[in-house]
């Protein structure tokens, strides 16, 4: 098959022909008709996570993904071959991705793709929709909560925009260009800040008593603790532990995202009913894989999708 593999970190991604893997106990081999670019997958390229979780090389990139089943392992049950399926690779080690024509997953990173939903649409949310429904969930954002998104324009902040709006808050979101600020608009923003600027003291002029939610997916946590009230709530997706700020009374959450049929089912049905949505901003071939990864590294409003 072809994959886009590392085979040192910081190297350039290149088309590789490997083995066809086989599916283990437990496990689902999905024929891949589309990938998504994350930030995540920039993390493992440039070695930041190296000593924290084990890399094997040659090392396919690639965490979330939408295809075809292809085949099942032993114990396998609920899929069969040619069901439509999403999801997110889930393992301890990485090197086995879906930048490739196949990919095995465990079942419990894996959900059908409903029929309203094309398949390159549902490999758009996976990774990045279980960090934003997780975060959600975490912040038990309440209607008319004043909520702050740093980082609204990437493809977490821009789900949480719709999560909590569609919650009744007041989402105020960080943006800068025309561009940006009439797409956290769109998606139901009611207020914008520069991120480019000092944004705790634009938030503090536009909200004096402070925020009940601050979702931190960008930026310096300790500054974006300032705006929040004293019974708020801190949620990030950065902070490996809550410790890590002085956030006074306020309650701060540490996100580690978990990608399992049940929240994949929950975007699955969001996307679905239209209440969330993504856009896809730019289609690569697999074959191009490194412009898809360097595209996204100077910054998109949209998913970058890879089709094998």
């Amino acid at each position: 098959m072809k994959a886009l593999v590392l085979n040192t970190f910081g190297s350039t991604a290149e088309l590789t022909d490997l083995e066809i893997p086989a599916p283990g106990k437990g496990e689902v081999r999905v024929r891949v008709h589309s990938a998504t670019v994350n930030g995540f997958d920039l993390a493992v390229a440039a070695g930041y996570l190296d000593g924290v979780l084990e890399h094997r090389f040659p090392l396919v990139l690639g965490k979330d993904f939408a295809g075809t089943v292809d085949a099942v392992g032993p114990g396998v049950t609920g899929y069969s071959a040619g069901d439509r399926a999403f999801g997110v690779v889930n393992k301890a080690h990485m090197g086995e991705g879906s930048f490739a024509e196949y990919v095995i997953v465990p079942v419990d990173g894996l959900a059908l793709i409903p029929d309203e939903i094309e398949t390159a649409q549902a490999a758009t949310f996976g990774l990045a929709g279980a960090a934003a429904m997780d975060s959600f969930d975490a912040a038990a954002v309440m209607p008319g909560d004043t909520v702050l998104i740093a980082g609204a324009t990437g493809g977490v902040g821009s789900l949480l925009v719709q999560l909590a709006s569609a919650a009744g808050a007041r989402v105020i979101a960080t943006a800068t260009t025309e561009q940006e600020i009439a797409h956290v608009t769109d998606l139901g923003a009611a207020e914008t800040v520069d991120y480019t600027a000092d944004v705790p003291a634009a938030v503090g002029q536009l909200h004096p008593g402070g925020v009940d939610v601050v979702f931190h997916l960008a930026g310096d946590p300790q500054a974006l603790a300032r705006v929040i009230k004293s019974n708020g709530r801190f949620v990030s997706t950065l902070l490996q532990s809550p410790d890590q700020i002085d956030a006074g009374t306020a309650t701060v959450t540490a996100v580690v995202a978990s990608s399992t049929t049940h929240t994949l089912d929950r975007l699955a049905r969001a996307h679905a009913d239209g209440s969330l949505r993504v856009t896809i901003d730019q289609v690569y071939p697999l074959d191009q894989g490194a412009d898809a990864l360097a595209h996204f590294g100077r910054g998109t409003l949209g998913k970058i999708l890879l089709t094998a």
